[in-house]
């Protein structure tokens, strides 16, 4: 890769403020000044160094956000805050977008990552990728409840969804439940409660696959993943 592109993708600001950069002597790769823009380096052997700080080049970037409230599950939008808003630089440069989308108002977990292979495995309703829920219910959730959803309830626009598995944790005029799906159609836990006559008054999402929302996560922040939680959503457990 040339050394102008790997310095601009890294956040080093444009093709031409690097040259700038260049011409400074300000960069060293394997402790030799360059000021050749056009120079190839290999990333991941070549040792690169700014104003003598070695700069780390990596190609995918995968985060776990806490998603909050009140923020779109968008790459971009000309009028509401996005997540990817939410990231510093030296993580939006690599240009990443959310893995499927929560509704504006849902909380929680939210993988956010440039590797659209991933991305497009866990999204891909071949590979019935458990997502698991937690909702407050408007409205006593009973057993009867439990069946309904592990035999797949019919939305609102005649769609059958596939089966669901629905635990009680609190059940009365409010209800808790925790909910796992396979599926991701749209405002679809909303709409499966909407189909036995139920309004979710608050949801959030814990897991995605092997995935599991870190309890030390504020509402708003984020963290790279571990290589431990990486290779769990790579192998598909």
């Amino acid at each position: 890769m040339r050394i102008d592109k790997l310095l601009a993708n890294i956040g080093y600001g444009s093709r031409k403020e690097v040259k700038g950069l260049l011409k400074s002597g300000a960069v060293k790769v394997n402790e030799a000044i360059v000021k050749d823009a056009k120079l190839h380096v290999k990333p991941e052997e070549d040792i690169v160094t700014v104003h003598g700080e070695q700069i780390e080049y990596k190609e995918f970037v995968y985060l776990m956000m806490n998603k909050p409230p009140g923020v779109l599950s968008a790459t971009e939008d000309h009028y509401q805050e996005t997540v990817i808003d939410l990231l510093g630089l030296e993580d939006s440069i690599y240009e990443p977008f959310p893995v499927g989308r929560l509704d504006k108002d849902t909380e929680g977990l939210l993988l956010i990552t440039n590797d659209g292979q991933l991305a497009h495995q866990l999204l891909s309703p071949k590979k019935h990728v458990p997502k698991t829920y937690f909702a407050v219910i408007e409205g006593e959730v009973t057993e009867r409840d439990i069946e309904a959803f592990r035999a797949g309830v019919t939305l609102d626009d005649g769609y059958l969804t596939k089966p669901g598995e629905l635990v009680i944790l609190k059940s009365g005029p409010t209800s808790d439940i925790e909910l796992t799906i396979t599926e991701g159609k749209f405002h679809q836990v909303k709409r499966m409660f909407e189909a036995v006559d139920k309004r979710v008054i608050y949801l959030k999402r814990l897991s995605m696959g092997s995935l599991q929302l870190d309890k030390e996560l504020e509402l708003g922040e984020y963290r790279e993943l571990t290589d431990e939680e990486l290779e769990g959503l790579k192998r598909g457990q």
